[in-house]
């Protein structure tokens, strides 16, 4: 099930990216008392309680401007809200209610949103709270008080955005496995899909960007039943605009988060780029079974040597995911893509491998015979055991006598070993270094 979203909108100059600095614990946004600073959106993975969902920064909101860029990020913005399960509607205490407010809340209210109205820039709770309630005149709700810079509020204000969210159900009940399609605009990605179903269900268009949304698609092959998730990337159809193919990202964000596989389509005839990696690395953050789809197979020229070295350069390009299972197709001929099936059957059945205690236990004592772990300062890192505590993706807990000692290259070492013995082709594996000490 995806993470809900929570969009940060409010005109320029409010505060938001401060806001979204706060709730991301790091300094992401650009933060500059300039009216339109933050051109881009940006998404950023929060935990509060027992809430984990995706906050998205936004360019402010100007209702009314003519200016072109500033036009772009009032689009991007109303984007963002249409995708929200929650909007925290920032304004500016020390500028009282403008016109601009009103028209940023009637936007809203025509949006059927759950909104928070997030009164900023309250330094002094006491002295200002006359000022606060002002902001009941745009009538979209109680004004909740707070201070960005001063991280005053900001728990009352999470509390009750995240009480706005539901339990999407529905997805949680289906067992179908969920495959996301991801990858660069004009890829073939919706093409994949038709090839599949044998009629042109998503729309397909040279244009790139055709698609403006993730598309559910049932699909039953061979008796068994799937859900596949089309994210097209999103251009422009005269103008390709940053801040509009910047949208696509969160797109992607939210469609991996649902699936179970993700399908990472790359152009054979462009190679793999830069920003494949950058996609590449959502879902690998994630955790996600992932199958490279080299697509466009069929108007490469080829030699012996050809498959060799296309790989070579994936893995050169995607070195941080080399579990990741590589298919060459061509979804304009179909290609090889009866084999993807076979594939995903692999991946899903290893994202929800698990292995034994006392099995796992074995491979590790023979991983420490064959090299040591290592040592500092005279003192060695003791592994006790290995415990595996999840699946999708398999995650392992390993206990140690200090956390310490445990370097990144060792654990590397350890994951490879148990990739050796258990394959898990297609999954990344996750691990967790907990201290239990000798008695």
């Amino acid at each position: 099930m995806s993470k809900p979203v929570v969009a940060i909108v409010g005109r320029p100059n409010v505060g938001k990216s401060t806001l979204f600095n706060v709730l991301a614990g790091k300094r992401i946004a650009i933060v500059k008392d300039t009216p339109g600073v933050t051109r881009d959106r940006i998404y950023a993975d929060v935990e509060w309680l027992q809430y984990h969902f995706t906050i998205m920064d936004t360019g402010g909101i100007e209702p009314e401007s003519n200016d072109q860029m500033l036009r772009d990020m009032r689009e991007q913005a109303e984007m963002a809200i249409e995708m929200a399960d929650v909007v925290l509607f920032i304004v500016d205490v020390t500028q009282g209610v403008l016109d601009s407010d009103y028209k940023v809340a009637d936007m809203l209210r025509k949006a059927n949103k759950k909104v928070v109205l997030v009164v900023n820039k309250v330094d002094n709770f006491a002295k200002m709270m006359p000022d606060v309630y002002e902001f009941y005149n745009l009538g979209i709700g109680d004004p909740h008080p707070v201070s960005s810079t001063g991280k005053l509020g900001i728990g009352d204000m999470l509390d009750d955005a995240t009480s706005l969210f539901q339990k999407k159900t529905e997805e949680e009940d289906d067992e179908r496995p969920r495959v996301a399609i991801i990858g660069k605009p004009n890829v073939g990605k919706p093409s994949i899909i038709n090839k599949l179903l044998g009629e042109n269900r998503v729309i397909v268009s040279d244009v790139a960007g055709t698609t403006r949304d993730a598309i559910d698609t049932p699909l039953t092959w061979d008796g068994k039943e799937y859900v596949f998730i089309d994210t097209a990337g999103l251009r422009r159809k005269n103008k390709i605009k940053e801040e509009i193919e910047r949208y696509s990202i969160l797109r992607t964000v939210s469609a991996v988060e649902r699936a179970d596989v993700v399908v990472l389509v790359i152009d054979a005839t462009e190679g793999v780029t830069e920003q494949d990696a950058k996609i590449a690395g959502i879902a690998h953050d994630r955790g996600r079974g992932v199958i490279i789809a080299v697509n466009k197979w069929d108007a490469i020229e080829k030699d012996n040597s050809t498959v060799k070295k296309y790989t070579e350069e994936i893995w050169r390009v995607l070195s941080f995911m080399t579990y990741a299972q590589v298919i060459f197709i061509s979804a304009q001929t179909g290609q090889r893509l009866p084999k993807l099936f076979d594939v995903l059957d692999v991946v899903i059945q290893n994202q929800q491998l698990r292995i034994a205690t006392g099995v796992l236990n074995e491979i590790l004592m023979e991983a420490v015979a064959m090299q040591q772990p290592p040592s500092d300062k005279g003192k060695r890192l003791k592994i006790f055991y290995m415990t595996q505590v999840g699946i999708k993706p398999p995650t392992f807990v390993i206990f140690v006598n200090d956390k310490k000692l445990m370097h990144f290259s060792y654990t590397r070492y350890l994951e490879n070993k148990i990739r050796e013995a258990f394959g898990f082709a297609g999954t990344a594996l996750r691990f967790y270094v907990r201290e239990k000490k000798d008695k």
